[in-house]
């Protein structure tokens, strides 16, 4: 074979085999793209997903008789609306005798979830009603009664009777869902039956302040005003969340309730026509980086609730736990936040008991507590002589009754900081007037004798820590150098 020939046969061998890489690399891409498309894709339409659920959502109609609805002019409506700046005025001089009842209507959602006509819905959409209507996919419209309600986590269930099967969603795992997995929502905003929007989970546990047991799964499926009580569907056209709240001035904001959270609460209302929580007896707030330095919480990431308030007689009380205690497991479990405590608490059967690990002045102590059941009238949210400004630039004086009035407080141990100098150590601190101090250095103050006893003791450039009750605030550390 000539130089040549040999030079000809291997440009065609590495002809050959570039020709099989470039093939091969193709033939991967075009499979790998395909793959690609549908982890990220869009779904075509939510069509065949809207007619199986739609018929099982339901427009509801409540109507309410408000007492006194205001003063009239001649049965004319009230010519400022509610604002009305002669409210007052009219109430004073006709003593009353102009207001008269007047019926309130309201248009919310819910879904049907067995054959026998339970509906999930809303409390609020149906609390105080004195007639609810209940209107179907196919026109069919029943009276519905109330089976149960739980204003803590704004859930109601009512029921409709047909004399015949009706159709019914299926329940999803909302701890299942993921933050930008495709959700609908059907309801009747502003009254319009059976809107269907689609959009994603764009959060997950957000805590909104409605109430203690906030969780919601937010999304941007747009919800309105009549979109309440309504359901929100994942993409296998199981219910995941129920449509709760907006932010008025959020546009692509809502709020629904977890499925999970919502199961075993209707199961309750189901039964028995009320939720039974397990009760533990104690305020509590989460642990600040500051709060937990001070007490020397050395778990790695600084977790656990810090008991504020022990209610006498109740059960944590009764077992030996004290403020100022951090609450680190229940049975087993990890507490972190408040709201771990609330929800871990609430699901243990009243008489149950429970295991209760606390960290109280830097030892570990194990409680067992018998829970109690939880009874919601038990929770609140919570002249004097000045004394000269200190060197800290704050005046301190004893909690009189007269004191606790002006500071809308309950406390009766302690010194309250009434003054703070602008610009003092107290002031740049943070110290508020109004504030509450406990501890100094570790050292409990219960009268201004004890304040003045515990600043003495440091000298001149150390460190003071002050360990405070701010009111709406609850225990917190403030840090300064005399």
């Amino acid at each position: 074979m000539s130089f040549a020939d040999t030079i000809n046969k291997r440009t065609t061998h590495m002809k050959t085999a570039t020709l099989f890489l470039v093939l091969t690399f193709g033939l991967s891409a075009c499979l790998m793209i395909p793959n690609s498309q549908a982890r990220y894709a869009t779904p075509e339409n939510f069509s065949g997903l809207a007619e199986d659920v739609s018929p099982a959502v339901v427009n509801i109609r409540t109507t309410k008789t408000l007492k006194g609805g205001g003063y009239v002019f001649k049965n004319s409506p009230k010519p400022f609306g509610d604002n009305d700046p002669f409210k007052d005025f009219f109430e004073k001089f006709f003593d009353g005798e102009q207001q008269k009842d007047y019926k309130q209507r309201s248009l919310g959602s819910g879904f049907i979830i067995d054959k026998a006509g339970h509906i999930v819905t809303n409390n609020h959409v149906i609390e105080d009603a004195d007639e609810i209507q209940v209107k179907l996919k196919n026109g069919e419209e029943y009276d519905a009664e109330i089976k149960g309600r739980d204003p803590n986590t704004d859930l109601a269930l009512i029921k409709i009777k047909s004399g015949h099967n009706l159709p019914h969603v299926s329940l999803g795992d909302s701890e299942l869902l993921k933050v930008g997995e495709w959700v609908v929502a059907i309801g009747s905003p502003f009254g319009l039956e059976h809107t269907v929007t689609a959009g994603i989970v764009s959060a997950k546990g957000r805590v909104i302040g409605s109430g203690p047991y906030d969780d919601f799964i937010q999304t941007d499926a747009s919800i309105n005003p009549g979109n309440s009580g309504g359901p929100l569907i994942n993409m296998k056209g199981k219910v995941v969340g129920i449509n709760t709240a907006i932010i008025a001035s959020g546009q692509g904001i809502g709020f629904a309730v977890p499925i999970n959270l919502a199961r075993g609460i209707v199961e309750q209302l189901k039964e028995h026509g009320e939720v039974t929580r397990g009760w533990l007896g104690v305020a509590i707030q989460d642990l600040t980086k500051e709060i937990a330095e001070y007490y020397g919480v050395e778990n790695k990431n600084k977790k656990g609730v810090l008991v504020t308030e022990v209610f006498e007689g109740d059960p944590a009380d009764q077992a030996g736990i004290e403020p100022k205690d951090i609450i680190l497991e229940v049975n087993g479990e990890k507490i972190e936040t408040t709201r771990d405590l609330t929800r871990i608490i609430a699901d243990i059967g009243v008489g149950k008991q429970a295991r209760i690990k606390v960290l109280r002045s830097g030892t570990i102590k194990l409680f067992t507590v018998k829970i109690a059941k939880r009874e919601d009238d038990k929770l609140f949210a919570g002249k004097q002589k000045k004394e000269e400004e200190d060197e800290l630039g704050i005046q301190v004086s004893k909690i009189t009754p007269d004191i606790a009035r002006r500071f809308s407080i309950k406390e009766s141990e302690g010194v309250i900081v009434t003054g703070v100098e602008q610009d003092g150590k107290g002031d740049q601190a943070g110290l508020m007037m109004g504030d509450i101090i406990k501890e100094i250095n570790h050292e409990a103050v219960k009268t201004v004798e004890n304040y003045s006893e515990a600043i003495g003791k440091v000298n001149s450039g150390d460190a003071i820590q002050m360990f405070i009750r701010r009111r709406n605030s609850g225990f917190i550390v403030i840090k300064m150098t005399k």
